[in-house]
């Protein structure tokens, strides 16, 4: 497996890896949150309890699931550029952490948003919530310590530490609402037995999930390749890339 990965720690041909890759993730998300989104928020019966309300799920719940999966790939990556000082690793936790803080946001604003109705409250320092917000101070911390550093090699092994150490929060963002007493309610989809979703509600959930999961694919995808360019820029191969666009503007 390592010598197939191996190629790829240069930044060329990563670009170039991620070039291919990059239309199909794109589109592909294009047209499944669509389905996702269009279908979940005005076809999909409403909740004999939450009403309208509980259609939030369709943006909260995927955001959520990816603002942890993003975090678990990133100390995967920082894993490996501590290990194997493998600089397009490096490279990967500057283009990951922006989208995990975003995808972070957005799971903590809408479900403010969800809870207003269903708690009587924006915010409660419920475990879930909680650790859901250190998550989103992980990522601003990585993200800071990265930059922080005049040498960039610096940053990244010092960002790569912190993405680390965090990411023993992932686990505890997932098993918060049965380790405490908390407001959140238990898992719907993710767990043994059959879920707790008509299937009218949650065939619309599993096609934005994956949406999601494509988004986030394609969003690491383009900003990984626009930091290969900016830290290769002396390279000729930048160059000629670079040439390559310009004409075909």
């Amino acid at each position: 497996m390592w010598k197939w990965l191996h190629p790829y720690a240069k930044g060329e041909a990563t670009y170039r890896l991620l070039g291919a890759w990059l239309p199909w993730l794109a589109g592909s998300a294009l047209v499944t949150l669509t389905v996702g989104l269009v279908w979940g928020m005005l076809f999909a019966p409403s909740d004999y309890q939450q009403g309208d309300s509980y259609r939030i799920i369709f943006i909260h719940v995927p955001s959520a699931m990816f603002s942890m999966g993003a975090y678990t790939a990133m100390a995967i990556t920082a894993l490996i550029a501590l290990v194997w000082q493998i600089r397009t690793a490096e490279w990967a936790i500057a283009a990951i952490a922006p989208v995990g803080a975003v995808l972070t946001f957005i799971a903590l604003f809408t479900g403010a948003v969800w809870g207003k109705p269903m708690w009587g409250t924006w915010w409660e320092w419920d475990a879930r919530l909680t650790s859901q917000l250190i998550l989103l101070f992980l990522y601003i911390g990585v993200l800071a310590l990265y930059y922080a550093f005049t040498d960039a090699r610096t940053g990244a092994k010092a960002a790569s530490v912190l993405a680390l150490v965090g990411v023993v929060n992932v686990p505890i963002i997932h098993f918060s609402v049965y380790w405490w007493n908390s407001l959140h309610q238990g898992a719907t989809i993710t767990k043994f037995e059959k879920p707790s979703m008509a299937p009218e509600m949650l065939i619309p959930l599993l096609i934005s999930i994956l949406g999601f999961a494509l988004l986030t694919g394609a969003l690491v995808c383009q900003r990984l390749r626009n930091e290969i360019l900016k830290q290769e820029i002396h390279r000729p191969w930048v160059h000629a890339q670079l040439g390559v666009a310009e004409q075909e503007r």
